[in-house]
This record gives structure tokens, C-alpha cells and sequence, in this order.
């Protein structure tokens, strides 16, 4: 965008700033193999730092809202860089808490009707927990989840009805970035 439609338009031309900031760090993250937890954080955390210095709110004028739990895992250090990756793109965060049960999380998405729902998945006894969430949840909520279960089982989201598996931090960047 050139300087004069910048001030005219500027939250497009500060978005646009941001989405190239944010494609470049994820063909960082894909150029460099598989990044340890502490450099895709030092990443994020840059981004972060730089939005703040350039004023930038994200990608969208009006943030959408990204629901987060775990069915099965304890500890949420996946879901933890989810939080910090979706913050940087702009999206608002509501975690709901590590091993939710499936009711509280259909529950939450039908009453803050979020635009995406992220779920952390380790273990195979799962599915039916995934199917009841994916037919109960709203219809305008897609899932994106990741975790080692959809590697191992490549077919486990189709089957259960997840919108989009995120095998890593740039791959869940990518998709949000498809979103916008």
C-alpha cells in the first residue's frame, strides 16, 4: 500500500504491516526444522514486543474470540504457545482450563459462541469425546486442535469432525492467517 492510501486507510495498512511480519515468522519456523519451546516463544514474544511498539492491535478490526481447553492433558504447554501465537495474530483469548470434560466445553462455546475452538489431544480414548463436542458446539465454531493423537492417527479428525489439525506453532499461524 502506498504511503498516501496508508493515511487514509491506516488500520488496512497496519494489518497488512502485521500479516507480513507474522508469514515471515512462520516460513522462519518451517525453515528452521523444529524449533525448541523456548525459541518459538522468544518468537512470539518478539512480535508481541514489536506490535506494542508499532501501536498494532492484529489482524482484525474487531478481534475474534478463540476458546482453548484440554480433554486429556495436564500440563497445556502446547496450548500455552496456541494462547501466545493467537494473541500476537490479535485474537482474544478465553482459556477454559486443562482436562475440561466435554460438556463444559460445549457449554462454554455455546455461550461466548467463539470463532474458533482449541483443543489439546494426546490420548487415543478421545474420539467420543471429540464427536459429542464437534455435533454440539455451534455451527459457526470451527475446532482446530493439535497434539501427537493426529499424527499417530491421521484420520482421528475426520472422524471425530475437527475443522483443522495444527501439526505446530507456523502451521496453527498459517491457518489463522487464512482466517483474515
Amino acid at each position: 500500500m502506498c504511503p498516501t492510501l496508508a493515511k487514509l486507510f491506516p488500520y488496512s495498512y497496519n494489518m497488512e504491516i502485521l500479516r507480513n511480519r507474522l508469514l515471515q515468522l512462520v516460513a522462519d519456523l518451517q525453515t528452521e526444522g523444529r524449533p525448541a519451546r523456548t525459541e518459538l516463544a522468544a518468537a512470539v514474544a518478539d512480535i508481541q514486543q514489536w506490535k506494542r511498539a508499532q501501536a498494532l492491535t492484529g489482524l482484525w478490526p474487531d478481534p475474534p474470540l478463540m476458546v482453548t481447553a484440554t480433554l486429556d492433558d495436564a500440563m497445556g504447554h502446547g496450548l500455552d504457545l496456541i494462547h501466545q501465537y493467537a494473541e500476537a495474530a490479535g485474537m482474544q483469548v478465553n482459556h477454559l482450563g486443562l482436562l475440561k470434560a466435554p460438556d463444559a466445553i460445549v457449554s462454554a462455546c455455546r455461550d461466548l459462541e467463539p470463532m474458533l475452538l482449541g483443543l489439546t489431544v494426546l490420548q487415543f480414548d478421545t474420539e467420543e469425546d471429540l464427536t459429542f463436542i464437534a455435533r454440539n458446539i455451534p455451527q459457526a465454531t470451527q475446532i482446530v486442535a493439535g497434539g501427537p493423537v493426529f499424527k499417530a492417527d491421521p484420520d482421528l479428525a475426520n472422524r471425530a469432525g475437527i475443522h483443522r489439525v495444527a501439526a505446530n506453532a507456523a502451521d496453527f499461524l498459517k491457518f489463522l492467517l487464512s482466517l483474515h
